[in-house]
């Protein structure tokens, strides 16, 4: 599915309507440029499973963990990360098993530690300011 959003609301809007829907266990996969609107995604994505804590970028803390919604939010950033093996050695595996939503910023930096079945997320600027093209792919689409 492709959209456009024209703000960093509509984007978190689009978030939370996804959040709305994601099941337990899910990975969410996000792509996009340095800025392009990953956070406010997913700042929708929290308050689509209920949350109403702050979200902000992990990059720093690799890892942020969301509690008090329909289920919790795991929000990795692998900017800094140079392979899986690294999100490994942080405990992905216990996070997958936590019964959440993995949501992962720069997955393409660990693209073969996640799953085939993962929900792809890639955001990309407009040409103006506030404007995003957005496609979800489910699945092992690409």
């Amino acid at each position: 599915m492709e959209y456009t959003t024209n703000s960093p609301e509509e984007t978190e809007a689009l978030g939370a309507s996804m959040g709305a829907r994601l099941k337990a266990g899910t990975v969410v996969a996000f792509t996009g440029d340095l800025g392009a609107g990953k956070t406010a995604f997913v700042r929708g994505l929290a308050r689509g499973l209920g949350i109403a804590d702050r979200v902000t970028s992990p990059t720093f803390t690799i890892v942020n963990e969301y509690d008090g919604g329909r289920l919790p939010l795991f929000h990795f950033d692998m900017y800094r990360l140079g392979s899986a093996d690294e999100l490994f050695e942080i405990g992905w595996e216990d996070y997958l098993g936590r019964g959440g939503v993995c949501a992962v910023e720069w997955s393409e930096n660990v693209a073969e530690a996640l799953e085939g079945d993962c929900v792809r997320v890639d955001i990309r600027r407009g040409a103006n300011d506030g404007q995003r093209f957005i496609t979800m792919t489910e699945g092992g689409e690409r």
